[in-house]
């Protein structure tokens, strides 16, 4: 058996879960380090991402904001790519994240755009 971190047993154990669940719908990832936050939304049929938005890119680069400012942004970015792609029904996968603070505004922000979770 492997011997798995707290954090990735606690990111197994929510995955799974909504996988159950969630047969029909495409996945919303969250990735966030200190500074950057970065989300992308995967089809699990077929293992690949279909839209993604991060705050690494080249255009948000020139935009300065706190970092729960920048999540709104990343929000609205990645809900008009996905709109753009016809894809309005998703999950939300917080990873081992709480939802709580910069997590919590990036999915309130996708909602607020068209995406529903």
């Amino acid at each position: 058996m492997k011997n798995l971190t707290s954090a990735k047993k606690r990111i197994d154990r929510n995955r799974s879960k909504l996988k159950r669940i969630n047969v029909d719908r495409f996945r919303i990832t969250v990735t966030k380090s200190l500074k950057n936050i970065s989300a992308q939304i995967i089809d699990d049929r077929i293992n690949k991402t279909i839209v993604s938005a991060s705050s690494n890119e080249k255009e948000m680069k020139k935009i300065k904001k706190n970092k729960t400012d920048l999540s709104i942004a990343i929000g609205e970015i990645l809900a008009k790519r996905a709109v753009e792609k016809k894809i309005n029904k998703v999950y939300f996968d917080r990873g081992g994240y709480k939802y709580h603070g910069r997590v919590k505004a990036l999915a309130e922000s996708l909602r607020k755009n068209g995406l529903s979770f």
